[in-house]
C-alpha cells in the first residue's frame, strides 16, 4: 500500500483585497508594517525568462529546486547516487535527466517527476 505524501507546512499566504483605490496605497502600507509585501508587479517566473526552449523548463525547475533545498550539486549527488558531474551536464541542458534519474531527483527535491521531465 502506498503511504501518503508528507505535506509541507505553508508559511506564506496570498490576499487579495477588494475596495476603494483611493485607499490602495494606504492598504499596502499597513499590510508591509504586518510583514506582507506588495506582488502586484511580479510575473510568472516562465515569462521571466522568454528564451525557454522545449526541455529547458526542466533544467530551470532542477536548479530552482536544488537552490531551494539548499543543496550543493555535491550535497545531491551524494543522496541521490547520481555523479555531480552528472547533475551540472544536466543543469547545464548538455545531459536529459532521464525518467530513473527524475524520479530519484523528485524525492529529494518533493517536486512532482514531471516537472523534471520536461
Amino acid at each position: 500500500m502506498l503511504e501518503h505524501t508528507k505535506k509541507h507546512p505553508i508559511d506564506s499566504v496570498q490576499i487579495c483585497l477588494t475596495g476603494p483605490a483611493a485607499n490602495r496605497e494606504k492598504a499596502i502600507r499597513v499590510m508591509k508594517r504586518l510583514g506582507f509585501r506588495d506582488t502586484s508587479d511580479s510575473v510568472p517566473w516562465r515569462d521571466a525568462l522568454p528564451e525557454l526552449d522545449q526541455g529547458s523548463e526542466a533544467v530551470h525547475a532542477l536548479r530552482g529546486a536544488r537552490y531551494r533545498a539548499e543543496l550543493t550539486q555535491a550535497r545531491l549527488a551524494e543522496l541521490s547516487g547520481i555523479p555531480q558531474r552528472h547533475i551540472s551536464e544536466m543543469e547545464n541542458a548538455k545531459r536529459s535527466i532521464g525518467k530513473k534519474n527524475a524520479a530519484k531527483l523528485a524525492e529529494i527535491l518533493h517536486l512532482d517527476r514531471r516537472l523534471l521531465l520536461g
